[in-house]
């Protein structure tokens, strides 16, 4: 069965989270998906607000930047989370925006070697292991959490690139791809993802999360072409959807079909009612998913 979500963009002020995620929950929305993009919003502080309104609703992250993060802390916070929410706070981690990363002063030099060391670290501090790390960006040295997770929860990593692809396929248990990804486009980037799972001989579920953008509304389709423009893309055709709940459902198929397991619904970003979008996609578009 496939997952929708929706992503609840931080071009809102934080106080309006509340509402959104409520509605969301409410309308019987699996997933409700934050951002922490510099410097909007901070994706712990978030997540935990939204865990806490809700009932039942899953929250995601995509994506931690780990430049920004020491691996001891979010390995902490992940742990906090999971505990207090079980099974219902969904962490993925990733890059970063580079220049963004270069602005705070944390740009690597070679972020596929610190997402490497930060994915193994993170998986073995969640595991509950004692982890000593010399390597070339993460340093630990007999570090343990005292309150690991019960179960080590799913831990998702976001890429663009081949090489980054294959790394999430080997040391995630999922792999976040970003909105304007095609239904090709997305088959395509999944295929480093099983090389890198064939390579570290995993055979577990991996989840394959999409971003899709969406617009509902009479001037829906103006809305996403204000999104075409502000992204570069050439065209909207096969990178996003519109329409009735029907229409919506039969669109997203193409992206399941090309393997994903979840699909998360992106919103535009003068979305005039982000409680009702949330509404209508848990209530009209999520149950013909089902």
């Amino acid at each position: 069965m496939t997952i929708l979500g929706a992503v609840f963009r931080p071009q809102l002020p934080p106080e309006r989270l509340r509402s959104v995620a409520r509605a969301a929950d409410e309308a019987g929305l699996e997933e409700l998906w934050l951002w922490e993009d510099c410097f909007l919003e901070s994706g712990f502080s978030c997540a935990a607000a939204a865990l806490a309104w809700t009932e039942r609703l899953r929250v995601g992250v995509g994506l931690f930047p780990v430049p920004l993060r020491n691996v001891a802390l979010t390995a902490m916070e992940i742990a906090a989370l999971d505990r207090m929410f079980p099974g219902r706070f969904l962490p993925g981690v990733g890059h970063g925006v580079q220049d963004w990363m270069e602005q705070v002063g944390a740009r690597a030099e070679s972020p596929m070697t610190l997402l490497r060391e930060y994915l193994q670290a993170l998986r073995a501090l969640l595991d509950g292991r004692t982890v000593c790390s010399q390597g070339r960006y993460v340093h630990l040295d007999g570090v343990a959490l005292d309150w690991p997770p019960p179960a080590p929860p799913a831990l998702l990593a976001g890429a663009t690139g081949p090489r980054s692809l294959r790394l999430c396929g080997e040391l995630a248990d999922g792999t976040l791809i970003t909105g304007g990804t095609t239904p090709d486009q997305l088959a395509a980037a999944l295929e480093p993802v099983n090389e890198g799972r064939r390579a570290a001989g995993r055979t577990d579920e991996h989840a394959a999360v999409v971003y899709v953008h969406a617009a509902t509304g009479p001037d829906a389709e103006q809305r996403l072409e204000n999104e075409r423009s502000h992204w570069g893309y050439d065209t909207m055709d096969g990178r996003s959807v519109h329409g009735d709940a029907g229409r919506i459902a039969r669109s997203l198929g193409a992206w399941i079909e090309a393997g994903a397991t979840t699909v998360v619904v992106q919103p535009t970003a003068d979305d005039p009612d982000p409680e009702g979008f949330v509404d209508f996609m848990g209530r009209k578009v999520a149950p013909l998913l089902r």
